[in-house]
């Protein structure tokens, strides 16, 4: 990546610029790889879109995993990566799982839910302390998530419940990561794609469809969209701070309202727009919140 080495010798305001731009582009290569699973499901399995697209990020990323393979052989706490790991691969396949009859702008939206989500987990299970303010910004955040939902006998699905409970999942495992912040950057992000790899082989093999010329080529561009997305996300907070480039992540929901609309004729409901406004609106504040008071913020980034 020498051009993103060239980037960090910028000036401040250059490389905040750049920061902001790698943010940006990084967010809309998730969302067009999201809407590019969401295609796929259409015709092949989950599983099988797991395995294929794991396939081209870990061809991808072999180099870097080969050159790095010593950052292996030491790893902290083996059982909670292990968690963390399963926990990455059930969220990755709630998540395409609930586009196979959800809108895009839908599940996204629960989705961004995960920073108020682990907010609640820190104060309730590590016993962090959290402030009325934040409590009451989580209270709102969760009522966007109830408005988004629109719970009813007759209107909450069942692939509104995975959708919600990929959230919680992916929550979870931000939560985790948080612990484990000294286990490098390409062990946390290969051993996921080997996570998703693994449950694509097993499923894929009850239910495989022969891929056609076309389908491979966007399977390999999903993976490989998901692994550059990834390293622009990176870069972009090295070269700027996380209150400068973070907020920018929230977009992800403009993208999938545009990519929905344009690609599927989905149209979103109001009740998800003002939901997903009211998720965002909570979300920044105890982004902003948290880093008044010196914690580590977590990255609102889709599905790996």
């Amino acid at each position: 990546m020498p051009l993103f080495k060239n980037l960090s010798a910028y000036d401040d305001r250059s490389a905040r610029l750049a920061g902001i731009g790698l943010m940006v582009l990084s967010i809309f290569m998730f969302s067009f790889g999201d809407a590019m699973g969401k295609f796929l499901v259409g015709t092949y399995s989950v599983g099988q879109l797991l395995f294929l697209r794991a396939c081209a990020a870990l061809l991808l990323l072999s180099p870097l995993i080969w050159t790095q393979r010593h950052q292996f052989l030491q790893l902290e706490r083996p059982g909670l990566q292990l968690f963390r790991v399963v926990l990455s691969t059930l969220e990755v396949a709630a998540f395409f799982l609930a586009t196979v009859y959800l809108p895009l702008a839908d599940v996204i939206t629960y989705y961004l839910a995960g920073p108020i989500f682990v907010t609640a987990m820190s104060a309730i299970f590590l016993r962090e302390k959290v402030g009325w303010r934040r409590w009451t910004a989580i209270l709102i955040g969760f009522c966007g998530v109830l408005i988004a939902l629109r719970p009813s006998a007759q209107t909450v699905s069942l692939p509104a419940l995975i959708a919600l409970g990929g959230s919680l999942s992916f929550a979870t495992l931000m939560l985790i990561t948080r612990s484990l912040r000294k286990t490098p950057d390409i062990v946390m992000a290969s051993s996921q794609f080997v996570g998703t790899f693994s449950l694509g082989a097993v499923l894929s093999a009850f239910n495989w469809v022969p891929p056609t010329a076309g389908s491979l080529v966007i399977f390999a561009t999903a993976g490989l969209i998901s692994v550059t997305a990834l390293f622009c996300v990176n870069r972009s907070l090295k070269l700027a701070p996380a209150s400068v480039v973070v907020p920018y992540q929230y977009s992800m929901i403009v993208w999938a309202v545009i990519f929905g609309f344009v690609v599927f004729g989905d149209v979103p409901s109001m009740a998800t727009l003002v939901g997903a406004a009211i998720i965002i609106g909570a979300g920044f504040y105890i982004y902003l919140r948290e880093r008044d008071l010196g914690r580590p913020s977590e990255e609102v980034n889709p599905p790996a």
